[in-house]
C-alpha cells in the first residue's frame, strides 16, 4: 500500500443516532473504495464495523470501528461510532483523534437526541460538521421537513449541497447544486448517471446553487470581493470557501445518501477527499505541558494511543495516530507515561477486523499494532529527540452505577482482572473498589452500559456475576455540642485494663474560636487547651481533636490512642455505619490506673465516649446531592420535571437550547440510581442527562429516622 503523506490525509468521525444506517453506509465506502468484494449485512452478521460477538448479540454498535478508504490519492481515515449515548466514550475518542464529523440522520426521523448530543461533543471541541441525510428510500422521509428542522435547530449555517428529487421506495436520483448535475442510480446503485438538471429542476436547483455559493463566499474576503463582483464562483473557488466554512464551523453543509442501496456514496467519497479539511489545516492539538504539537512528518515521532482493542486468538489490539513525524516498522520508542521502551514490530492500516501490513505511517495518519509489552489506552510513545505526552480527551462523568459480585466468591479476583482490562477498551467505565460502601462498583453511562459488560463476562470471560443496588455514601454530623464519659475496666487475672475518658463534641466549621467555657446541666466545663490537631478527613471535612486535660488525669501518652478510637468509630458513624465528619473533640478529663492502663483501654473508652457524645449532639445524616442537566424535547418537559420532583429534585432553572430544553435540578443521588431507565422511558429516548456531584446536604427527618432504623435491624441481625 502507498504511504500517504499529511497533505493527502484526512480523518473522519462517524456519528449519529442508534439505527442511522453507519454501519450501514461503513460497508457502502468500503466496498466502493474496493477495500471489500460485497457489501455484508447486519441481519447476516458479516459486516466489518460491528464483528464483535456482543455487538451480533444485541444488534448495536458497542465498540468504534477504525478503518479506511482510499480514494483519488487521498486517504480518508474513519472511525463508525456507536450511536447509543451509554458508549459516548467512542465517540468522544474519535472526535478527538479526526478532524472531521459526518452526522449521519435517519431520513425517518431527522435530528434525534443522538444527533443533539453528537453535534455537542463537535460543538465543544470545535470540529467542522457534515449533515449526512440517509434511508431517503423510507416511505415516511420527508427531506424539506429534514431541512426545516436542522434549519430550526442549527440556523442558517446548514446549507444543503444535494437534495432528493423524491423520497420513499421509488428514490433513485438527486441534484447536486454544488456540481448543478442530476445523479441517478439504477436498481444496484453503485456507479451513477451524470446528467444535466432537468427543467423541472432547474429554478429550485439555481436557487439553492446561489445560496451554496453565498456560503461558500462568507468564509474568504477574496471570493465575497469575486462574489460581490460576479454573483458566482467557480466550482474550485467553491470548494476552496467550503473547506473554509467547515473548519471554521461557518457552515454545515448536508449531502444525501441511500447506505442501502449504495446510491450517493461515491459522490460523499469525492466531497471528503476534495473539500473537507486535510489535517494540516486543523487547529494544532497541545502536549500536556501547553506546547503546540504540528503533524510534521519531519519532526520528532510521537505516537498517541487512543483506542484497545481485545480480539480473540490476537490479544490486544493498540490503535494510534501519528502525532508528529514517521514510525517504522522495526522503530524502538518510549513510553512517556510508563518509563519503558516499546520495538514496533508490526505495523498495520485498519479495516476493522481486517489489517494491512504497511512499513510507514506519517504525521496525521492512524494506524494499529499487536504485542505491545506494556502500552495502555492513553500512552504516548516518543523517540528520542521528544518528549510529548498527550492527555486531551476528557469524558463525561458517569450516570449509572450498580455494585458487581462474582456469583461464585473464589472468582473476585478474576472478575476484578477482567474488569480492569475491559476498562482499557472503553474508559467510560469506571471500577471502583469502595472502602465506604465495602463494594465493588462499576459506574458507567447507562443500564445498557453495564448490560453489555455483564453479557462480556459470563460470555467471554466466563464468569457468572450479578448486579446490585450500590449504596449510598451518607455523611454523619452533629447540630449541637454534648458531653459523655465512659469507662473501659476488664480484669480477668493478672495485668487488667482500665481507661476513662471524660469528652465534649460539637460542630466544627472553618475558622471557628478555640473553646473556652461549656455549660451542661447547670455545671461549667473550662477549656484550657494544652494541644490540638486538625485531622483532615479523606471522605471530606475534618476532625479536630483538643487535649484539655489537666493535672495529669490522663498521661499525654495515651492521647493518640483515644484519637485512633474516636477516628474509629468517625469512620463507622453511630447512626448508620456511614463517615461522620466536621466534629470537634475535647478530651478535658479522665483516669488512670498505674497498672491495668495501656493503649488499648484509652482506645475503648476514647471510642465510646465518642459514640455517647455523638447520639446526644443533635446528630443528623448527610446525603450527596447531584447536580442534574437535563435535555429533553420541549413537549415532554411537564412530565420530565414532575418526574424529577417525585425524586426529591429541586429545580434551578430551565433554558432553550438548540431546539431542545435544558432543565437543570439539583437531586439526591440516592434518587438517581435507575434514571436513566426512566428518563429513556418517559421521553421514548429522546432525552439525554448529565450528572455531577454538587454537595452534601441534611436528609429529611423522616428519611433519616427510616435509615437508622435499617441500620439498627441489620446490627442485630449480625449479632
Amino acid at each position: 500500500m502507498k504511504v500517504y503523506q499529511t497533505n493527502e490525509i484526512k480523518n473522519i468521525a462517524l456519528l449519529g443516532n442508534d439505527g442511522s444506517g453507519k454501519t450501514t453506509l461503513t460497508e457502502a465506502l468500503l466496498y466502493e473504495s474496493g477495500l471489500i468484494k460485497r457489501r455484508g449485512r447486519i441481519t447476516a452478521k458479516n459486516t466489518v464495523s460491528d464483528y464483535f460477538p456482543v455487538e451480533q448479540e444485541y444488534g448495536y454498535s458497542v465498540f468504534s470501528t477504525v478503518y479506511h478508504v482510499e480514494w483519488n490519492n487521498k486517504k480518508l481515515n474513519i472511525i463508525d461510532c456507536p450511536g447509543s449515548d451509554d458508549f459516548v466514550g467512542a465517540a468522544l475518542t474519535a472526535l478527538n483523534v479526526t478532524d472531521t464529523a459526518v452526522l449521519l440522520l435517519n431520513g425517518q426521523y431527522g435530528a434525534e437526541v443522538g444527533t443533539q448530543n453528537h453535534f455537542r461533543y463537535t460543538e465543544k471541541l470545535g470540529k467542522p460538521v457534515i449533515f449526512l441525510v440517509n434511508q431517503l428510500d423510507d416511505e415516511k422521509c420527508d427531506y424539506d421537513a429534514i431541512l426545516e428542522q436542522l434549519t430550526s435547530i442549527y440556523g442558517n449555517k446548514v446549507v444543503p449541497v444535494q437534495y432528493p428529487i423524491k423520497t420513499g421506495p421509488d428514490f433513485n436520483a438527486l441534484i447536486d447544486v454544488l456540481l448543478m448535475k442530476k445523479y441517478s442510480w439504477g436498481p444496484e446503485g453503485g456507479e451513477p448517471t451524470i446528467e444535466e438538471i432537468p427543467e423541472d429542476q432547474k429554478e429550485k436547483a439555481m436557487e439553492m446553487h446561489k445560496v451554496l455559493v453565498e456560503a461558500a463566499a462568507e468564509n474568504d474576503e477574496t471570493l465575497m470581493e469575486k462574489f460581490f463582483e460576479s454573483e458566482t464562483l467557480t466550482e474550485d473557488e467553491m470548494r476552496e470557501g467550503i473547506r473554509k466554512g467547515l473548519a471554521a464551523r461557518g457552515m454545515f453543509p448536508v449531502f444525501c445518501v441511500c447506505a442501502g442501496k449504495d446510491m450517493g456514496v461515491r459522490r460523499l467519497m469525492e466531497f471528503l477527499g476534495n473539500v473537507v479539511p486535510f489535517v494540516s489545516e486543523m487547529p494544532k492539538v497541545h502536549n500536556t505541558r501547553g506546547m503546540e504539537v504540528t503533524p510534521d512528518a519531519d519532526g520528532p515521532t510521537s505516537l498517541y494511543f487512543f483506542k484497545t482493542g481485545v480480539e480473540p486468538h490476537i490479544g490486544e489490539v493498540q490503535y494510534f495516530k501519528v502525532m508528529s513525524g514517521k514510525v517504522h516498522e522495526g522503530d524502538d520508542l518510549n513510553n512517556a507515561d510508563r518509563g519503558s521502551k516499546e520495538r514496533m514490530s508490526q505495523l498495520f492500516v485498519c479495516a476493522g477486523a481486517n489489517r494491512i501490513k504497511v512499513e510507514e505511517l506519517v504525521a496525521g495518519d492512524i494506524g494499529c499494532t499487536v504485542k505491545l509489552k506494556d502500552v495502555k489506552t492513553g500512552n504516548t510513545l516518543n523517540d528520542k529527540n521528544s518528549e510529548n505526552r498527550f492527555n486531551f480527551i476528557k469524558y463525561p462523568n458517569p450516570k449509572y452505577t450498580r455494585a458487581v459480585k462474582a456469583v461464585n466468591e473464589a472468582e473476585t479476583e478474576k472478575m476484578m482482572n477482567a474488569l480492569n482490562r475491559m476498562r482499557e477498551e472503553d474508559p467510560t467505565w469506571v471500577v471502583e473498589q469502595s472502602k465506604e460502601l465495602r463494594q465493588i462498583l462499576v459506574h458507567g453511562q447507562g443500564e445498557f452500559h453495564l448490560r453489555t459488560l455483564k453479557w462480556r463476562m459470563e460470555n467471554n470471560e466466563k464468569i457468572a456475576i450479578k448486579f446490585e443496588e450500590p449504596r449510598i455514601p451518607y455523611r454523619e454530623t452533629i447540630t449541637k455540642a454534648a458531653r459523655a464519659d465512659y469507662r473501659h475496666k476488664k480484669q480477668s487475672g493478672g495485668a487488667g485494663q482500665f481507661g476513662e475518658v471524660h469528652l465534649i463534641v460539637e460542630p466544627y466549621y472553618e475558622g471557628m474560636p478555640d473553646p473556652e467555657v461549656y455549660r451542661f446541666n447547670g455545671q461549667e466545663f473550662r477549656i484550657n487547651a494544652r494541644s490540638k490537631e486538625e485531622v483532615p478527613l479523606e471522605w471530606g471535612g475534618k476532625l479536630v481533636f483538643i487535649n484539655s486535660v489537666v493535672g495529669g488525669a490522663i498521661d499525654a501518652r495515651f492521647m493518640p490512642a483515644i484519637l485512633k478510637g474516636v477516628m474509629q468509630r468517625m469512620e463507622q458513624g453511630p447512626l448508620t455505619g456511614s463517615y461522620a465528619r466536621d466534629v470537634r473533640v475535647i478530651v478535658y478529663d479522665g483516669k488512670m490506673h498505674p497498672v491495668d492502663s495501656n493503649e488499648i483501654s484509652f482506645m475503648l473508652a476514647g471510642r465510646n465516649a465518642f459514640s455517647m457524645a455523638f447520639k446526644e449532639a443533635g446528630p443528623k445524616i448527610l446525603e450527596p446531592i447531584y447536580d442534574v442537566e437535563v435535555f429533553v424535547p420541549s413537549d415532554k418537559m411537564g412530565d420530565v420535571m414532575s418526574d424529577l420532583q417525585g425524586r426529591r429534585g429541586m429545580i434551578m432553572g430551565m433554558t432553550s437550547e438548540n431546539g431542545y430544553e435544558k432543565l437543570v435540578a439539583k437531586v439526591p443521588l440516592k434518587e438517581m440510581s435507575n434514571y436513566c431507565t426512566s428518563l429513556s422511558s418517559i421521553t421514548g429516548g429522546r432525552a439525554s442527562f448529565i450528572m455531577s456531584f454538587a454537595s452534601y446536604e441534611l436528609v429529611p427527618a423522616d428519611v433519616q429516622e427510616k435509615l437508622i432504623k435499617d441500620f439498627e435491624a441489620k446490627q442485630d441481625k449480625e449479632e
